[in-house]
This record gives C-alpha cells, structure tokens and sequence, in this order.
C-alpha cells in the first residue's frame, strides 16, 4: 500500500488511529464503509469538517481507521480529532484554518467518577423524614 500519514484522535473512553492516503475518497472505518459504521444522521458531516476546513478536495484522500473504545459520539469526536491532526501533519498550514473551527482541541470532558453514599457522581439518595 502507498505511504501514509497516521494521527490519534481521543475522546472519553475511545482511541481512534487515523491514517490518510492519497487517494479516491474512500474513507474506512475497523474495514466497514463509514456509512456502515456511523449511520446516525449528523456523523459522517462532523468527521468530514476537518477536510473542509482546509478547503481541499474531499476525494483526495483515502482514510483508514481503527477505533476502539466508548460509544458512538466518542468514537466520532476521536475520528474527527485524529482526523485533524494526520491533515495537519500532512500540511502545516492548514494550522490556522483547524485551529480557527476548533478542530486540534481535545475535548477533555470525561464521566466524573462516582463518590461514596451517593448513588452517581452527584445525585444524592431521596431524603425519607421517616
């Protein structure tokens, strides 16, 4: 196979390694089609921002990716990350155009653990006067 670029992209409990290649515009997630893997509606447009944003053609790249970890808004912020990052180090300056969409920020939110004699993170048990 042709030379690639690979990037990590994380989010909450997913890992997603992105590799791009010049290509057709095929884009692979854990060896489905994306539309396979990621049917819900708005996906597939949030993990193609980062090609947009850089203002080159979509159908230039072949994108390859492994995800492993979390659930569905997890792994597709992670692909979108990773996504992001392979493109800029494919082409440093495309930095501002990424930067500018917040694409190369990782979102650090992750589940706040749970504490003792609550029954979540914050939510205490009902109060019972009797």
């Amino acid at each position: 196979m042709a030379q690639y670029i690979e990037a990590v992209g994380r989010r909450k409990q997913s890992t997603a390694r992105v590799r791009i290649y010049e290509g057709s515009g095929v884009i692979t997630v854990n060896d489905k089609p994306i539309a396979d893997y990621f049917p819900r509606g708005g996906d597939i447009p949030a993990i193609l921002e980062a090609i947009e944003a850089t203002g080159k053609n979509p159908n230039a790249y072949d994108v390859t990716v492994k995800v492993m970890g979390g659930g569905v808004s997890g792994q597709r912020d992670a692909v979108k990350l990773g996504l992001a990052r392979a493109l800029l180090a494919e082409d440093e300056s495309v930095r501002t155009a990424l930067r500018e969409k917040g694409l190369l920020t990782r979102d650090a939110r992750v589940k706040e653990r749970k504490k003792p004699g609550l029954k979540r993170a914050r939510k205490a048990p009902t109060y019972t006067k009797r």
